[in-house]
């Protein structure tokens, strides 16, 4: 099926006992045994299952071509089960250029468990290879990267991985299953924060793996899922069903007003650089056009200046909010060095753009009046 298709109806059906059309939630935490002690319905706690989030798990395997999913509280939760299922001693490799909390995750609580990690350019294939240990585990990708936008080529990564007898994990939440299909491209997980596109309406927190293959590593993603309880709750599962039916239209449009307005910044005279994949300009445009059939709605601009100057332009901006997060049907602005705070990466004149679904020639126009009057 196509990815319209399959976003409405993917994990749905007709409630069984009324009928209804939409999806039940079911906020149950305990299930009834049979007098014989068996759960002949297939649920004992909503630790193990319940049956809106299994519903999700199903939904968003279909959009990403896997075979199982693994929904958590968050995307942070997600990531975190991917490196517990690990062993003190395996070696990860994962990209400079990433969400923070990521490489934070990685650099002071895994590492206190054994975990090794090396950073490196991910847009460089061969600093992959070169970083490759006897105990490499696991590539950690991310494409397009937080906050500059990289695009990394998946499948040679994968195909790097595997020869290290390693998997291939792809954080994909900016670019979504209707963009991009890691699975597809060679890599062994995908990882969702479902709080952004996937939900897609700011009001719920999630996270979501994917399995190409159901046993073996997945395998203790879920029972960690079980045993450490960061699962999914029924409401915010429901709520993420919700979104994912229009998710297709809506990536649609954000994809199509973020290069309308990368477009536009990227020849003011007031912005040093736009990062976004879909320009012609950007380093990883061509591997963009290959392996996504969309560029997404997210960007990153470095105003001329400092820090003072970026942060002055985001103090005068009207339509856009400043908040973190990203995905939202409202466009958002965030300073990104002064929220990762000491050891950033990231240029102090970068504002990071989450382009939503107002009309372009208004974000246009208020991003404008905002340069022009820092």
């Amino acid at each position: 099926m196509n990815i319209e298709t399959l976003a409405v109806h993917a994990g749905h059906r007709p409630d069984p006992a009324t009928g209804g059309v939409a999806p039940a939630i079911h906020l149950a935490t305990t299930f009834e045994r049979d007098p014989d002690g068996s759960y002949p319905r297939g649920y004992l706690y909503a630790r193990n299952a319940n049956p809106t989030r299994d519903a999700l798990e199903a939904c968003l395997a279909a959009l990403e071509g896997g075979v199982a999913a693994a929904a958590f509280a968050s995307g942070s939760a997600a990531t975190a089960a991917v490196l517990q299922a690990l062993s003190p001693g395996d070696h990860v490799i994962a990209p400079h250029d990433a969400y923070y909390g990521t490489g934070r995750m990685l650099q002071e609580t895994w590492s206190r468990w054994g975990v090794e990690t090396t950073f490196v350019d991910m847009t460089t294939p061969e600093q992959v290879e070169q970083a490759v240990r006897d105990r490499t585990r696991l590539v950690w990708t991310e494409s397009p990267s937080n906050p500059l936008w990289k695009v990394v080529d998946v499948a040679r990564l994968a195909e790097i991985a595997h020869r290290a007898g390693a998997l291939c994990v792809c954080d994909s939440t900016p670019a979504t299953p209707v963009l991009q299909r890691p699975l597809a491209l060679g890599a062994d997980l995908v990882m969702h924060a479902t709080t952004k596109y996937l939900g897609g309406h700011g009001d719920s927190m999630g996270g979501v793996l994917v399995a190409r293959v159901a046993e073996g590593f997945f395998a203790r993603i879920k029972a960690l899922q079980a045993s450490l309880g960061a699962f999914l709750s029924p409401f915010d599962s429901w709520l993420v069903m919700r979104g994912i039916r229009t998710l297709p239209l809506r990536m649609r449009a954000h994809s199509e007003h973020a290069l309308r307005v990368a477009t536009s910044l990227a020849g003011h005279r007031r912005v040093e650089v736009v990062h976004y994949p879909g320009l012609p300009t950007h380093p990883g445009h061509l591997v963009a056009r290959r392996q996504m059939s969309g560029f997404g709605g997210m960007m990153s601009v470095q105003v001329r200046g400092d820090a003072a100057g970026a942060m002055a332009v985001a103090a005068k901006l009207r339509v856009f909010t400043r908040a973190t997060s990203f995905g939202g049907p409202e466009s958002l602005v965030e300073h990104r060095a002064s929220i990762e705070g000491p050891g950033t990466r990231t240029p102090d004149n970068l504002l990071r753009l989450s382009i939503g679904l107002e009309h372009p020639d208004d974000l246009i126009e208020d991003l404008e009046q905002a340069l022009g009057s820092a």
